[in-house]
Parts: C-alpha cells; sequence; structure tokens
C-alpha cells in the first residue's frame, strides 16, 4: 500500500496502527497480523528514507508486532492439552480498543468545546435598580394580625348569617370601597377594622380589605392596636 503520510500526522504509534488497520478495512478484533505488520514496517522504512526521524516509540511498537507475528508462526505444540493457548494478539487489540474509545471521547470534548466558544455570559447585575420602590404600610399592626383578623370576623359573619338569603350579583371594586371608607373616616375619624364590613359577602369583604390595604400604603389612614385582642382601630392619617 502507498502512503505518503508524516509520522506528525498521528499521536503516537497506536494512533498509526489504527490508521493502518482502517485503511486495510480489518476487523479489529481479527488484526491479520502478517499483513499489518508488513504495512507498518514498509510506514517506517518510508520515513526513514524521507530522512525524517522516527521516535523510539513507534520502534517500540513495531518489534511487538514483529514478536506477535512470529509467535503465530510457531508450532502449537500442544497436542493433548485442554488448555486453550493465549491469543498473542489479544493484549494489543485490548490497548487498541481502550486508545479508540479515550480518541473518541477527546473528539466529542473538542465539539463541546467548539459549541461552548458561541455562549457568552454576562456578570449578575443588581436588580434593585429596575425593583419599584415598596411603599411602606402605616400601621402598628402587623400584616398577619389584620389577615388573622380579618378571617375570625368573617367566620363569625358566615356563622351568624340566615339559614335563607337572597343572593344579588353586583360587582365590588376596590376603588369604590375606598370611597366609601374615605366617606366614612370624613365623618366619623376612627372607626373600628370591624365596622368597615358591614355587608357579608365574600366579594364585598375582600374588596374592602384590599381597599384598607391600599389606603394604609397610601397613607390615607392608619390602623392600630393598642395591645393584643384589643379592637383594631382605623382612623384618617393626618398630612405629615
Amino acid at each position: 500500500m502507498e502512503m505518503n503520510l508524516k509520522i506528525q500526522d498521528f499521536e503516537g504509534p497506536l494512533d498509526l496502527l489504527l490508521h493502518l488497520i482502517k485503511e486495510s478495512k480489518m476487523d479489529i478484533m481479527n488484526i491479520e497480523i502478517e499483513v499489518i505488520t508488513k504495512q507498518y514496517m514498509d510506514f517506517l522504512h518510508q520515513q526513514e528514507k524521507m530522512n525524517l526521524e522516527v521516535s523510539s516509540e513507534y520502534l517500540v511498537l513495531a518489534s511487538e508486532l514483529l514478536e506477535i507475528k512470529s509467535r503465530l508462526l510457531l508450532p502449537n505444540n500442544q497436542v493433548e492439552s485442554d488448555e486453550v493457548e493465549e491469543d498473542p494478539r489479544e493484549e494489543l487489540v485490548q490497548r487498541l480498543l481502550e486508545y479508540q474509545a479515550y480518541k473518541d471521547i477527546t473528539k466529542l470534548l473538542q465539539e463541546k468545546e467548539l459549541l461552548r466558544r458561541d455562549i457568552y455570559t454576562k456578570m449578575p447585575e443588581n436588580i434593585q435598580n429596575y425593583v419599584e420602590e415598596q411603599k411602606e404600610i402605616h400601621s402598628d399592626v402587623t400584616l398577619d394580625d389584620l389577615i388573622q383578623a380579618f378571617q375570625k370576623y368573617y367566620q363569625r359573619k358566615l356563622d351568624s348569617r340566615p339559614l335563607k338569603t337572597k343572593v344579588t350579583v353586583n360587582e365590588i371594586s376596590v376603588s369604590s370601597r375606598c370611597r366609601d371608607i374615605k366617606k366614612l373616616l370624613k365623618s366619623k375619624k376612627r372607626v373600628s377594622f370591624f365596622e368597615l364590613f358591614p355587608i357579608v359577602s365574600k366579594e364585598y369583604i375582600v374588596a374592602t380589605f384590599l381597599a384598607i390595604l391600599e389606603m394604609a400604603k397610601n397613607r390615607e389612614l392608619r390602623i392600630t392596636q393598642n395591645d393584643a385582642f384589643d379592637d383594631i382601630i382605623c382612623e384618617v392619617l393626618e398630612s405629615e
């Protein structure tokens, strides 16, 4: 087989041997050692004729190939033995399979590296610059306190409502409840939290509760409670 390759084109003697096996379309598990040894030696002789330096590792594998070839040519003297003689090529085949596996993995990693070059990362920024400033609810009462009071009040109203009720559909908005509460506080100044829920319906109570929170956030009313379990008071917040 005519060869025009240089030693430098291969990463080592096993790489060269794999190339020769593939070019000859041999089964790696059943290497024709005589043919492949001749091709390997012809390749090294060609490098010498071209005055190219052949590294020692290539010569070491050449000697191994010649040894395997000679062992295969020796007659088998074990006639009556039940033991199966070890194939001299077995160790070489195992090394070639391991090298091919590493070579495939290396190729895959190189492809991943090329893909990674197309990915660009950006350092994290402070997202606080894009977050809308939250207004603090002007109140001495926590949100948990309001929710607990709301739940108790709602349950009491459910327990005390008449068995027969007439349901009417009226859309109640948070803005309309805000207007109603402002009118009430304009006349009374201070009212109990529970006075703001005169109607017992889910829509009305939810809209009222959200209206109270919205007005407290906008500093339109103050929510206070002197002691635990005391009545919660809503009053007009004097403009600062």
